[in-house]
């Protein structure tokens, strides 16, 4: 009842937009983008359409336990404002994924590095000790990634920095960093999610995913999600891919490192119980109206301490030579 009740009021507001002033001012992006976003969730609704059948580096960061067995569709109430007045809907994983894939192909540009330039990143990381009790630090942590491995990168990892040889004879990543096998990636979600299941070899589209290809699955799109640069369609494919992923749940009322209102999106090991009894996973942050991605928060621990830490990027470009900035 309550996705019919969306529906009408979308069909209300085209009416109302038939009888619109060519004088009055256009909507904002933002409000368009939120408007086209609340007119896809209406169409996907089960009542309006019949049923279908349907650590930091390496790259690698998210670490994933367990086996999935099922997906686990969690749904929050969380607070949605427009412009009229606030109001409640519940709210999924799924919904907070599809909605940053939206505003994903809304707001990215194209890029097209050549191979002899670097793939700048600016990361602000802000930690402070678990339980309180301890100062906040904040790193800035700037990177030149070489854009097909052939020449030497420079990283920094929490202050720390540090030069990265070239690639050897058959040496790489996965997934992977080379700009140009980045780029034959599909970004078909579903395809994406069996081309990174299968590792490099040659995708088997016809063999269905199972249980036991999840865990490293998702693995694997959460560490191209950490790459700050990718190839367009691909972020937006990765985060449709991460929707059917199993064990996902929304956290509400989060934050991001700049105290920026936000929803996240963690995943849980499948059989756990509770999350209480095991690490915690660590949790995307996204914009709690646009679903916009704003970053992540973490734990790390070190010399017997545990740290909690949010992280986000702040700058990204392509340039010609290490040290450049934009």
């Amino acid at each position: 009842m309550n996705e019919m009740n969306e529906l009408n009021e979308l069909m209300r507001e085209l009416d109302l937009l038939r009888e619109w002033d060519a004088d009055t001012p256009p909507l904002t992006d933002q409000a368009r983008a939120r408007a086209r976003f609340r007119l896809h969730q209406a169409m996907l609704s089960p009542t309006t359409l019949a049923p279908a059948t349907v650590r930091r580096r390496p790259v690698l960061r998210m670490a994933m336990a367990g086996v999935a067995a099922a997906a686990v569709a969690t749904s929050v109430v969380v607070a949605e404002n427009n412009e009229s007045s606030p109001r409640t809907q519940p709210v999924s994983a799924t919904t907070v994924l599809h909605g940053a894939a939206i505003e994903e192909r809304r707001t990215e540009r194209p890029i097209a590095p050549r191979d002899d330039q670097f793939l700048y990143t600016k990361e602000i990381i802000k930690e402070i000790p678990a339980g309180g009790g301890g100062p906040t630090r904040t790193y800035v942590d700037e990177s030149w990634n070489s854009v097909d491995g052939s020449k030497k990168s420079y990283v920094s990892e929490l202050g720390r920095k540090q030069w990265v040889p070239v690639y050897g004879p058959g040496q790489g990543t996965w997934p992977p960093s080379k700009w140009t096998e980045l780029k034959l990636l599909p970004t078909d979600p579903r395809k994406l999610a069996i081309v990174l299941r299968d590792m490099g070899g040659k995708p088997d589209y016809s063999k269905p995913m199972k249980a036991g290809d999840w865990p490293m699955t998702q693995y694997f799109l959460s560490g191209l999600l950490r790459r700050p640069v990718l190839p367009n369609g691909l972020r937006s494919a990765a985060y449709e891919a991460l929707a059917t992923v199993p064990g996902i749940e929304v956290v509400p009322n989060q934050k991001d490192a700049d105290g920026r209102a936000g929803i996240g999106i963690r995943f849980v090991p499948i059989g756990s119980g509770t999350v209480r009894s095991h690490p915690r996973p660590p949790l995307l942050v996204f914009d709690a109206k646009t679903y916009r991605y704003l970053g992540m928060r973490d734990q790390r621990t070190a010399g017997g301490k545990t740290y909690e830490q949010w992280s986000y990027v702040a700058a990204s470009a392509v340039v010609d030579r290490v040290m450049q900035r934009p």
